[in-house]
């Protein structure tokens, strides 16, 4: 099909977890990471099960909530996988969609710049899991580098705002600790930063 692009998930009725308001996540598949312990491997996985759509049929398979998002503040959260590796299917679909709805990107912000400023007029929010802003923890942990994910996240807090992004500071077993999480807070806060969420990973070494 003509601008379908591979879908890993969906999962309805999410609530402030994933943006704002009530979203339906939308979890396209591929990443240009690896991590240790991915939390969606089959969005990596060549074979892996995927639902084929266009934003057409995206948006068909998605408006059913549409007054939930409207009486929220509510959309849709593009997920993955890394949605920052879609764009112009995001910028068709927000062509479709119209402006009413909130549009997320759950992103790793691990890819060229140009991609990042090509959303930043179509993108209400990003959530950017930032893993660690140490570089050898962070590449222990995904396998590449982390300097083009910093250089983005500070162009993007400098065209959209500090309002419109999340970063996410996880604790990774086994990779870093509450001391490196707190060095990475003070470095992003120095770089504009002012809303987080801290979670901890679910690995196979705290499962």
């Amino acid at each position: 099909m003509e601008n379908a692009v591979k879908f890993i998930g969906f999962r309805r009725h999410c609530l402030t977890t994933d943006g704002e308001g009530v979203t339906t996540l939308a979890a396209f598949w591929g990443c240009p990471l690896r991590c240790r312990y991915c939390l969606n491997p089959h969005s990596l996985r060549e074979g892996t099960k995927c639902e084929e759509l266009t934003p057409m049929q995206l948006y068909d398979k998605v408006k059913l909530d549409n007054l939930y998002f409207l009486a929220t503040g509510g959309g849709v959260t593009f997920g993955g996988g890394e949605p920052l590796l879609q764009v112009p299917f995001m910028h068709e679909f927000r062509k479709i969609c119209g402006g009413e709805w909130r549009l997320y990107v759950e992103t790793s912000l691990n890819v060229p710049w140009s991609l990042v400023q090509a959303t930043t007029d179509i993108i209400d929010g990003y959530i950017v899991d930032i893993k660690d802003t140490d570089p050898d923890i962070y590449k222990r942990y995904t396998t590449r580098e982390n300097a083009q994910v910093l250089d983005n996240l500070q162009r993007l807090i400098e065209i959209v705002g500090t309002e419109r992004v999340l970063v996410r500071v996880p604790l990774i077993p086994s990779f870093n600790t509450e001391e490196h999480r707190a060095r990475s807070k003070a470095r992003l806060r120095e770089m504009g930063v002012t809303r987080f969420d801290e979670l901890t990973y679910k690995t196979e070494i705290n499962k």
